[in-house]
């Protein structure tokens, strides 16, 4: 007998060798508002069909948890590349990347011939059967050669490419009736506990439509995002251009020698659009209307320092003379801040920041006055002036950045004329094969575990625990406005997480097994193993990335 620990009551129970998650359910009498759709055994993501053979503890999850909608959503891809390959054999399924809540998908069927509204119906359709007849997914275990030799039959070369260089002795696939394929985490036991999914036309392709995290019974609100669509688009055509459309393709391309010249390519895109940007701000200062507010925002660790400093270098090769001021600094007094519900400071809060006095000072300046600008004493928990002043002179623009900088409440008395806003995003591009595409949170994850780390201000333990809070505030008060933006700038890096492997995994492995953030540790560090390291020693001391590896020539 085992003895199993179950997290969700608080209880004890003996149990035979073997015995599953998914029969254990009933027996602990696991009550959840939601379907149950996998759990966390010591810690680890596991699957409901996942066998106990010793004793632990375990913790079910629903979706309304990040690794119960990995779970679901993965599921979910599986179910929709069946789908398709039952009604359009032949065809091939890319499942690209998130966006307005829910997944864009790229269907190209055998002939090539357009997609159709009744393909899509076609496709649903057959979505809707297999859900019906709640077909089972099983997992299934072999040694590598096996698999590799199994998905070249099938002609999936992305995942012979990816999986070839692990270096594994044995790999898993999953079935589920006829269709084979591969998944980097588990998924639910069968196709009937997909209740709420839909699809629908997406510009060239679909969206795949997934339920809402908060409320997992009601789809996700489906949000028009035309601007992120276009850098995710922008992105993907020089995926094509450069033959890398995949974690296999860059694994081998920097096993070929060839990491330093990605490199190399990943820094020239990244400057070629910030000098585009600059170029633009020019013409627009020189307009009639002048624009002298640069506005700029993004997500944590989506590199807005560097981006900012590199804009300033480039805005000074086009002849401007940039200004700088932080929403940061402008914080209320600390006993002034709003608390969250568990009593810590609230710190995301717009009220946060003291708009009316900003907004103040940015119009006295735009109208040639001299300001005293404060600047934030995070020890003190207060604002200080320390002798700063600021005048827009002829040739000056003012960068202002912050994460509520397109809050169109922060500036709504400044002439929009007088504005360029900038959406600062880090859109993960790449993908591990056709069907497991990268979340693009997990980018700066990694970046923010990095850099926390190296600074000495957190453990990647205690940056975990706050991650999820960290979106949670990102989803209110930061995306809500980014296609506010005149432009979106995509600090994601074509070689970024190979490079970041070298320094995250140690980072990782120092996270205790017998804590939560243990979990996510866990992932993050299956999830980089897939790809060939690379050296940071070629990237510039001026790369968005030495603001989180170390060695940038700007002071922060």
């Amino acid at each position: 007998m085992i003895r199993i620990f179950c997290k969700n009551t608080g209880t004890y129970k003996e149990f035979q060798e073997g015995v599953s998650l998914l029969e254990m359910i009933p027996e602990f009498n696991v009550r959840s508002k939601f379907p149950i759709v996998s759990a966390k055994v010591n810690e680890v993501s596991q699957g409901l069909k996942y066998r106990a053979y010793n004793s632990r503890d375990v913790e079910y999850l629903d979706v309304t948890e990040q690794s119960g909608m990995r779970v679901y959503c993965r599921s979910l891809f599986f179910l929709m590349c069946k789908a398709a390959h039952d009604t359009f054999p032949g065809c091939r399924l890319y499942i690209e990347h998130p966006i307005s809540n829910g997944y864009y998908c790229n269907l190209r069927k055998k002939d090539e011939s357009p997609l159709l509204d009744s393909d899509i119906a076609s496709l649903k359709a057959a979505m809707k059967d297999i859900v019906e007849k709640d077909l089972p997914f099983h997992r299934r275990e072999a040694q590598l050669e096996d698999a590799l030799n199994l998905f070249k039959e099938q002609g999936y070369i992305d995942k012979v490419r990816l999986l070839e260089s692990s270096g594994e002795v044995y790999t898993d696939y999953y079935l589920l009736g006829d269709t084979v394929d591969y998944y980097y985490g588990r998924l639910v036991p069968s196709a009937g506990y997909l209740k709420v999914w839909d699809i629908q036309r997406c510009h060239e392709g679909l969206l795949l439509r997934i339920p809402d995290r908060h409320n997992p019974v009601k789809l996700a609100p489906y949000v028009e995002q035309p601007k992120t669509f276009d850098i995710f688009a922008e992105n993907l055509k020089w995926n094509i251009i450069t033959g890398l459309n995949n974690v296999g393709d860059l694994n081998r391309a920097c096993l070929n020698g060839n990491g330093t010249g990605l490199i190399q390519v990943a820094e020239a895109l990244q400057e070629k659009k910030i000098v585009k940007i600059a170029e633009e701000i020019e013409r627009r200062y020189y307009s009639p209307e002048k624009v002298r507010v640069i506005l700029i925002t993004g997500p944590s660790s989506s590199g807005k320092t560097t981006v900012c400093k590199r804009l300033s270098v480039q805005l000074m090769a086009c002849g401007l003379k940039p200004l700088s001021i932080s929403t940061d600094d402008y914080f209320v007094n600390r006993e002034d801040t709003k608390k969250l519900p568990n009593g810590q400071y609230d710190f995301d809060n717009f009220d946060t920041v003291d708009h009316d006095y900003l907004q103040q000072d940015v119009l006295k300046l735009l109208n040639g006055e001299e300001v005293s600008v404060p600047e934030y004493n995070f020890v003190t928990g207060r604002r200080e002036f320390n002798g700063k002043r600021l005048k827009l002179r002829e040739g000056n623009v003012l960068l202002v950045e912050g994460i509520h900088a397109l809050n169109p409440k922060l500036t709504e008395l400044i002439p929009e004329s007088k504005k360029f806003r900038i959406f600062i995003s880090t859109l993960t591009s790449i993908t591990l094969d056709n069907h497991n595409c990268i979340p693009t949170q997990d980018n700066r994850l990694l970046r923010r575990i990095v850099r926390d780390y190296n600074k000495g201000a957190f453990s990647a333990r205690e940056t975990i625990r706050q991650w999820q809070s960290v979106l949670d505030a990102e989803e209110k008060w930061i995306y809500p406005y980014q296609e506010n933006a005149d432009v979106m700038f995509n600090s994601a890096y074509l070689v970024e997480f190979a490079v970041l492997k070298n320094h995250a995994e140690p980072i990782l492995r120092s996270v205790p097994k017998n804590c939560p953030e243990y979990s996510e540790a866990h992932r993050l560090l299956k999830f980089i193993h897939y790809f060939v390291p690379v050296s940071d020693k070629e990237i510039p001391p001026t790369s968005l990335l030495r603001e989180f590896v170390g060695g940038s020539s700007f002071k922060y």
